[in-house]
């Protein structure tokens, strides 16, 4: 691998790490309703798991109301029981056209639970980008001993592959402290 290549497959990984971070954030609770909330959930929909954005409308009418309009009202129950089953700890109500999910405001417990989670995340996309930039520096390494790097351009490679990861892991903290402060401000 040259330089370009090495940069390039390095920056497209850690972006797509710090895209799986955000999306996992979405994921968690705060005292706000949003879509992302359920966006993970996965319904028995005629025998195989499907995402629920898929074979649902998703809106948020109210700051603390999910409603959940199905394509199909037969789905309806097992959209239930794929909500019961999720950790999102929601008790789904159902009028046999839709389904209301009232999200109640966090207790100060669940709020350093949910902190505490989020840190956690964070750490993972941490490591995860790290994984990247080692991988990075070993093809940095092989592609010197293959004589396709010189000595200067394998320190400049190195250092560029250093920034990238410098440039992923703030992202992923600033997304990680923004998202603390939601939870512990709601």
């Amino acid at each position: 691998m040259d330089q370009d290549e090495i940069l390039l497959d390095a920056e497209d990984r850690m972006d797509k790490a710090v895209d799986v971070f955000h999306s996992q954030l979405q994921g968690l609770r705060t005292g706000r309703a949003s879509a992302g909330l359920v966006d993970s959930i996965k319904v028995d929909y005629y025998g195989s798991p499907t995402p629920l954005k898929q074979i649902a409308n998703v809106s948020v009418p109210e700051p603390q109301q999910i409603v959940i309009r199905p394509f199909d009202t037969s789905a309806l129950s097992e959209i239930a029981k794929a909500i019961q089953a999720s950790d999102l700890g929601l008790a789904p109500n159902s009028d046999g056209r839709l389904i209301r999910l009232n999200i109640p405001p966090l207790s100060t417990e669940r709020r350093k639970q949910l902190t505490a989670r989020v840190r956690e995340l964070a750490e993972e996309a941490r490591v995860a980008i790290r994984n990247i930039r080692r991988d990075a520096n070993k093809h940095a390494d092989q592609s010197e001993k293959e004589k396709i790097l010189s000595e200067d351009a394998l320190k400049q490679t190195k250092d560029q592959i250093q920034e990238l990861t410098k440039k992923a892991e703030g992202r992923v903290n600033s997304m990680a402290s923004a998202r603390e402060k939601d939870i512990m401000d709601e």
